[in-house]
């Protein structure tokens, strides 16, 4: 062997020492641009969130708005409920009572009247119904008056 070649022990170390430190430098220098590629999806991805986040917090404003003009709109068309109806069946009924009673102090006004004032004289007396017989509403009082 040559005086300056370099041993088969110590080529072998020396070329292995090679290989390490070119593994070391690319396996440095490609983790430095793949942290830098990942750090950059990141940030992207964290634009893209926040934007998506503003339009998620827009869209639940608007479907709340909506939403509220749906239930204004159902609140009008909607059909009557079970307590509903039993509220308007009491209103009926009380109604009925008041007409009952009405007609009651009518018959019995009709009857105390003697029979000439109910224009039965020589017609100076004038009647209080119509010609037709009688009076709008069936000749019963208004309900705002129940003591005619």
């Amino acid at each position: 062997m040559a005086k300056g070649a370099p041993k088969p022990q110590n080529v072998s170390e020396a070329l292995r020492d090679a290989v390490a430190r070119t593994l070391e430098t690319t396996v440095g220098s490609t983790r430095g641009r793949a942290q830098e590629a990942v750090d950059e999806i990141l940030r992207g991805a964290e634009a893209s969130a926040g934007r998506v986040r503003s339009q998620v917090r827009s869209a639940e404003a608007g479907a709340g708005a909506v939403r509220d003009r749906v239930r204004g709109a159902l609140e009008d068309v909607r059909p009557a409920s079970v307590e509903d109806l039993r509220g308007v069946h009491r209103e009926l009924r009380a109604i009925s009572r008041r007409l009952e009673g009405i007609e009651r102090k009518l018959a019995t006004l009709e009857s105390a009247a003697p029979t000439s004032a109910r224009g039965a004289g020589t017609g100076a007396t004038r009647s209080t119904r119509s010609k037709g017989g009688a009076e709008p509403g069936g000749g019963r009082s208004s309900p705002a008056s129940p003591d005619r």
